[in-house]
């Protein structure tokens, strides 16, 4: 999962993220100091085992941080999906062009009215530790995501099957949750709605698969090396927490032939600088740009550059003042120029953001989402000072209350937050005090609304624009806000369930804008993915609107 006046370095992408979610082969935390190599014997040695990881086609790449949780239904975030993207399947994964192909299911069949889904799993699937998968691994595992003791942060997703939000909401039963294993290889769904995304949203490491049997007997499965079972292309070897995760070829995969890696090795670096140099050295196979590096290194021929679906935003937080007024809300956007940040802070070609679903949508009709809504928000900071000072007259505001801007921490969060700081001075006269959290604890803010104005990320969990809009309906856990409108809310039913596909799309253009007129939000820049690549390094696969895929890398 973005000056002219402005100076400061940073990284790209992905970090993410909440929110939904943030991003992968370069966010995390400090390192830890890197160790030199010695001298004459132990020089001899780690040569040695250089040279014996090499022969195993041994992959290194940055994490970033310490996942979330490995818990399919717990790490709802990028630095968790990348490994577990890797470590196990769906029923559906994106395939080469990008489109939800066959995983652990080898077909389906779709009923005529478009509700009932059933699912035949390949005869071969099998976990990591030989087990057959089941259709049963995917009934307890959505069911267990579903549960509201799970408090699971990605269950919204599955709202879309029959029973799953009155089961998740502590309204109904799991007996109501229309998922059933008809038999070991065979899984039936029904919907609640027609949702011709419903194989995409498949996709997202939420609808993976548990094996129930090590479950039941272990709920603590996913925490360490030793206990994980997948059913992926690679197996988890070993995981130093904090420090580094190394995974195996999964020899019981399926399409385990297809497989060239034989090891991965995922650090925990969460310094763009530290990162680089890793690559330099040649202790790491792909790096994100240091943005001060931008234009030195973006047209080089190691670069990889392509589009990544997501936003870097920041939320207002309706509950504390001044922000409960549209109109303050309004100039503190207008008083951002979010072509410097893109340009001089972020750099690394991000796009700037003037709306919040990101280019790359292409409606029923054939055109770009983006482009049927156009620009939604501006910099005009006339119009900024204008509308602050009606705000503040509306509210009764001599002056305004303290404001705080908050963000998790990381260089390129910390750079755009002194950027906009200074617009807000500059274009507003204000003083914005700045706060830095470390991500668990941020998040854990963010969510109870403890923050006032705080920033966030999205990546798109599957491809069609309803997945951002629908993180702002009353209640929502991606809400964060503490909006509420009636209807905002029908106009996000309506973009889920209406079956004719170009209403179903004018609804989700009419609540995009009714979102930016509320300004409930400040969307900044688009996220796209820039990586450096070393030259021995093919095949990864990285998707527009998903996660990474190490299944076919290679490392020549």
């Amino acid at each position: 999962m973005n000056k002219r006046f402005l100076f400061l370095l940073i990284a790209i992408m992905t970090a993410f993220l909440l929110a939904a979610c943030t991003a992968t082969e370069d966010t995390g935390e400090d390192p830890k100091d890197q160790d030199q190599t010695g001298k004459g014997e132990k020089e001899e040695e780690e040569e040695t085992t250089d040279k014996t990881e090499l022969d195993e086609s041994v992959l290194r790449l940055n994490n970033g941080t310490e996942p979330t949780s490995l818990d399919p239904s717990i790490g709802f975030d990028a630095v968790s999906w990348d490994p577990l993207n890797n470590l196990m399947e769906g029923l559906t994964r994106l395939d080469l062009e990008h489109r939800a192909g066959p995983g652990a299911a080898e077909n389906w069949d779709i009923s005529d009215d478009g509700l009932t889904y059933t699912f035949h799993l390949r005869e071969d699937a099998r976990w990591s530790n030989g087990d057959p998968v089941v259709a049963a691994d995917f009934e307890h595992a959505w069911k267990y995501m579903l549960d509201p003791e799970t408090a699971s942060p990605a269950a919204f997703l599955a709202y879309f099957i029959e029973g799953a939000e009155d089961y998740n909401s502590g309204e109904g039963s799991v007996d109501d949750v229309n998922v059933t294993a008809i038999d070991e290889k065979t899984l039936e769904v029904g919907l609640a709605q027609p949702t011709g995304f419903f194989l995409d949203v498949l996709t997202n490491p939420a609808f993976f698969p548990i094996n129930h049997k090590v479950a039941d007997e272990n709920p603590k499965w996913h925490a360490e090396a030793e206990t994980f079972v997948g059913n992926g292309p690679f197996k988890l070897e070993s995981w130093s927490h904090d420090e580094e995760m190394i995974f195996a070829k999964n020899e019981h995969y399926w399409d385990a032939e297809a497989v060239k890696l034989e090891k991965i090795h995922f650090a925990m670096v969460n310094n763009t600088n530290t990162q680089y140099q890793m690559y330099e050295a040649g202790e790491l196979d792909t790096a994100s740009i240091p943005p001060e590096l931008s234009d030195q290194l973006i047209d080089g021929d190691n670069v990889f550059i392509g589009p990544y679906g997501g936003i870097e935003f920041f939320r207002f937080n309706l509950e504390m003042e001044p922000f409960q007024n549209k109109k303050i809300r309004q100039a503190f956007s207008y008083a951002i120029n979010r072509d410097d940040i893109a340009e001089f802070v972020v750099k690394n070609g991000v796009e700037p953001a003037y709306g919040f679903i990101n280019p790359g949508y292409t409606s029923p009709t054939g055109d770009d989402f983006r482009d049927v809504n156009g620009d939604l928000v501006a910099f005009d900071p006339d119009k900024a000072k204008e509308l602050l000072s009606e705000g503040l007259a509306e509210e009764g505001y001599d002056e305004l209350p303290e404001i705080t801007l908050s963000y998790n921490t990381s260089d390129t969060n910390k750079a755009v937050a002194e950027a906009i700081q200074g617009m807000f001075k500059e274009n507003l006269d204000i003083e914005v005090i700045l706060e830095n959290q470390e991500w668990n604890v941020f998040a854990e803010a963010q969510q109870a609304l403890e923050l006032q104005f705080s920033r966030s990320s999205f990546i798109n969990d599957y491809n069609d624009p309803v997945n951002f809009l629908e993180s702002f309906i009353t209640d929502s856990y991606m809400n964060r806000t503490g909006f509420s409108n009636a209807d905002y809310d029908e106009l996000i039913a309506k973009g889920r369930s209406e079956t004719d596909e170009e209403a179903r799309w004018e609804n989700l253009y009419e609540a995009e804008k009714l979102l930016a007129e509320e300004m409930i939000a400040v969307p900044i820049r688009y996220y796209n993915t820039v990586v450096l690549e070393a030259d021995e390094v093919e095949g990864i696969l990285r998707h527009p609107v998903g996660y990474f895929d190490l299944k076919y890398a290679e490392k020549k």
